[in-house]
């Protein structure tokens, strides 16, 4: 081998793709590849994947061997595997796309690739030849779904085929080349009893929340980004009775409820000149008239509050969401500042009543610095007292110094909704019960 070349290392990926020399040889093997499909014409797209696997095997090894590079096989197989994802999947990122145990792909330029992985974010050994090749793999994603990204429309938001969601962000408005993120689902999505598993809550939340689903509280996941708040939102949807008819409504569509009567809405972007738009304000207008059991937002960030709000407390009972909050009291006082951004014209009286009867409990989930994504704890709505919308908090995570000594620690309160009425508190903790006074 090359004295120039960087031998393979077990780190994911290998570092003789990341090399100047890998790339070069990487481009004048494509130049020599496209003459070949040229000559082919019609008959290379009538070819399988293993079919432009051979074929590409073959061209590479005939124009390494007629050019005299000092590849060795292996260098050689690495080649053509990344020549074969160029042709007939999405380049560089073709393998993080197909491993189950990334999260999220974060693309800062063409030299500068990020996943997450179980809530860590890694750098990886991976490259685009320049921000061009960067642009065409993601205007290749883009195809599928007839979205457009280019100085006209320099942003993207979309739900991908499979069921992912891409952003994406050019230049004038990025300023060092392509910035992309790609958000992937599990194709199977996670139980209350796997989350259970993975430690996200413990078994004694897990019948609380079960309960509060069947009795029909409306309930509101309330945490940052990546935390889990759609992972949860899909496990507590899968408590609800298989004859209701459930009704999402998405920005991007996300959820993958584990129930049978499901219907998706998803927003609608406006055109170039901002027409032809439907906001989740609308959609969740039209669902009343849609003879939903439960309603179920995605994402509350906007006017949509107001019929969210109103739908609650005229009889959509059972209702979920999410919410970007870093608090439970956090998480209402966002609820109020939306509805004042939506136009809303009562007193800030009447509008905490009717947050207060809407809502039965917020659970607030978080991301740990160790990636361990758990609920941080779950509070429920009481009423209102002098004008503040009053809470208590049923238990909080005692995160300890890791997984094995974590815990949940429950404060004896009751639960005061009259859905929860036949549901006993667990015992209090030592811990907590003389500072609740229990």
């Amino acid at each position: 081998m090359h004295s120039n070349f960087i031998s393979f290392a077990d780190d994911g990926g290998s570092a003789f793709t990341t090399t100047r020399e890998f790339m070069d040889i990487k481009a004048r093997a494509y130049e020599h590849l496209l003459s070949r499909i040229e000559e082919l014409g019609s008959e290379f797209t009538r070819l399988s994947r293993p079919a432009v696997q051979r074929l590409v095997s073959t061209e590479v090894e005939r124009f390494v061997l007629g050019n005299n590079l000092p590849l060795n096989q292996e260098e050689l197989r690495t080649v053509s595997d990344s020549l074969t994802k160029e042709l007939t999947g999405f380049g560089p990122i073709e393998d993080l796309l197909q491993d189950p145990a990334v999260e999220d792909i974060l693309i800062n330029g063409c030299n500068s690739v990020y996943v997450s992985r179980g809530g860590k974010l890694q750098k990886v050994a991976v490259r685009f030849a320049d921000n061009a090749h960067l642009l065409r793999i993601v205007r290749r994603i883009l195809a599928p779904i007839g979205r457009r990204l280019d100085e006209s429309s320099p942003m993207v938001d979309a739900r991908l085929v499979d069921g992912g969601r891409i952003n994406a962000i050019i230049e004038p408005l990025s300023i060092d080349g392509p910035v992309v993120s790609i958000r992937k689902f599990r194709k199977d999505p996670l139980k209350p009893s796997d989350l259970v598993a993975l430690g996200s809550f413990d078994q004694r939340m897990h019948d609380l929340l079960e309960q509060a689903v069947k009795a029909r509280c409306n309930i509101l996941v309330s945490g940052g980004t990546s935390s889990g708040k759609t992972s949860l939102l899909n496990a507590l949807a899968s408590f609800a009775t298989p004859s209701e008819r459930v009704v999402t409504i998405e920005d991007t569509a996300e959820l993958s409820l584990n129930h049978p009567h499901v219907v998706r809405l998803e927003t609608r972007p406006g055109s170039y000149d901002g027409g032809g738009a439907v906001g989740p304000r609308e959609l969740l207008r039209n669902t009343l008239r849609m003879r939903p059991d439960r309603i179920i937002v995605g994402e509350v960030r906007g006017a949509e509050v107001l019929e969210m709000l109103q739908a609650m407390n005229t009889g959509h009972d059972g209702s979920m969401g999410t919410i970007h909050a870093s608090s439970p009291r956090e998480c209402l006082y966002r609820l109020e500042m939306l509805a004042g951004f939506g136009g809303y014209q009562g007193s800030e009286a009447s509008l905490r009543r009717q947050i207060a009867n809407a809502i039965d409990f917020i659970i607030q989930v978080g991301r740990l610095p160790d990636g361990r994504r758990r609920v941080l704890s779950l509070t429920e709505v009481t009423g209102v007292g002098d004008a503040i919308i009053a809470t208590q908090e049923l238990c909080r995570l005692d995160p300890g110094e890791g997984a094995d000594t974590e815990r949940w620690v429950w404060t004896g309160i009751r639960a005061h909704s009259p859905r929860l009425s036949a549901v006993a508190a667990p015992p209090a903790s030592p811990s907590l019960g003389d500072a609740f006074g229990v």
